[in-house]
């Protein structure tokens, strides 16, 4: 089944420093070093290297051309990119010597979407798939609207969450996707525990996957909460660990996996990423992903079953 994403294209620079910086300091970093990102290449990415076919569709700015190549060498369909003499979206991001980041984004074209561009889009894409979407573009109501209209499935990862995020249909979601700070934003919760049970009640018609970090990931599917932990591996940078973990999450959700089952390829692929620099580059392969679990390199992980 394809996936759509009308997603976000970022080009990173990524500085590395022994402590994140204080209000008012200056300090050098230790590196730098310049990388295709955005939560939308991201995406597009991982889900293509699980074996996704995957259509990207996006305002592409100056400064931008090695996003496309990025997704062009990763096998994404990028014939709905739509190119701009405007600045390219990107990221300002410290990475520390435990491997955390902290992220600054700039829009610029990311945000020039237009309402004609996704019906375009929508209607290029056809009837039978999933439109995979970010918070780091403008109109992402509009595009979960249409979205639905036309039967789509929808799946929305609410990152960077913001007041915006109140605002969209969310019961017309298929899938909502955050973290435990995004959880407990949109649901108005202050525990982690909370944010299931919560978004449940507020949004009973919607399948959520709640990541968190270290301490694994928890899925409900609409009946079952699944719960499983995480691999103990040597953390070097976290950036897109999240994104390979949706990009490998879909991919099995799409392709008749059980939910454990997607859970543990999504969990070993993020795993394999934090041991990585960079963000799209650190997304490992299928090929990869499949050996680590037919030989039991990390361990096996088991997931927690609870009917709700």
């Amino acid at each position: 089944m394809k996936i759509l994403n009308i997603g976000s294209l970022n080009v990173d620079y990524v500085y590395k420093v022994d402590k994140f910086l204080l209000p008012g300091e200056t300090k050098s970093s230790l590196s730098l070093n310049k990388y295709c990102g955005g939560k939308g290449l991201n995406q597009s990415i991982a889900a293509a290297k699980a074996g996704n076919e995957v259509c990207h569709a996006a305002v592409l700015g100056v400064g931008g051309e090695m996003l496309k190549e990025a997704l062009d060498k990763n096998g994404v369909d990028t014939g709905m990119i739509q190119e701009s003499a405007d600045t390219c979206g990107h990221a300002i991001i410290q990475v520390d010597e435990k491997g955390q980041n902290c992220i600054l984004l700039y829009g610029g074209t990311n945000r020039a979407l237009t309402k004609e561009f996704i019906d375009n889009a929508l209607d290029s894409f056809g009837n039978n798939g999933l439109v995979l979407l970010q918070n780091e573009t403008n109109l992402v109501g509009y595009i979960i609207e249409r979205a639905a209209e036309k039967g789509l499935m929808v799946a929305l990862n609410a990152a960077p969450a913001n007041d915006d995020v109140l605002g969209y249909p969310i019961d017309k979601l298929t899938w909502l996707i955050v973290n435990e700070v995004e959880g407990k934003q949109i649901a108005g919760c202050e525990s982690d525990d909370d944010i299931i049970d919560t978004l449940r009640a507020k949004y009973p018609n919607c399948k959520i996957l709640l990541t968190l970090g270290s301490r694994g990931a928890c899925c409900y599917d609409g009946s079952k909460l699944y719960t499983i932990g995480c691999h103990k591996v040597d953390v070097v940078d976290t950036t897109a660990a999240g994104d390979t973990f949706t990009g490998y999450f879909l991919y099995g959700v799409l392709n008749g996996y059980s939910m454990e089952e997607c859970l543990r390829m999504a969990t070993t692929a993020s795993a394999v990423c934090v041991g990585r620099n960079g963000a799209s580059d650190s997304v490992p392969l299928k090929s990869e992903i499949d050996d680590i679990i037919k030989n039991n390199k990390y361990g096996r992980l088991e997931v927690a079953v609870k009917d709700m």
